[in-house]
């Protein structure tokens, strides 16, 4: 799954692409994996890129948003065409952990 959001990061306007990777191991658990870019540059994150579930990832790209002081414009959001319906509907209730104050 790929969304995008136009933003800045000090002051300066760029677009931020999120990239996340579902992958169900078993029928029991499922890991993510997410990819924060800055235009075509990948940005590390604090921990790791895998993680248990999809609020931890989002969580983690807040995280790392605030301490670099990025910003996102939510009403830009822009989400790629090809993705899984589950996928989307999870992102969508856990992504009001980019945006909390």
């Amino acid at each position: 799954m790929v969304v995008q959001y136009q933003g800045k990061q000090n002051g300066i306007p760029t677009t931020f692409t999120i990239r996340i990777n579902g992958n169900n191991l078993s029928k029991s658990s499922s890991n993510y994996e997410v990819d924060l870019l800055v235009g075509d540059k990948q940005l590390p994150t604090f921990t790791t890129s895998i993680h248990q579930s999809l609020s931890n990832c989002l969580k983690e790209i807040y995280l790392f948003r605030k301490h670099n002081n990025i910003m996102f414009d939510a009403s830009s959001e822009k989400v790629a065409p090809k993705l899984v319906p589950y996928d989307l509907a999870l992102y969508n209730f856990h992504k009001n952990a980019l945006f909390m104050s």
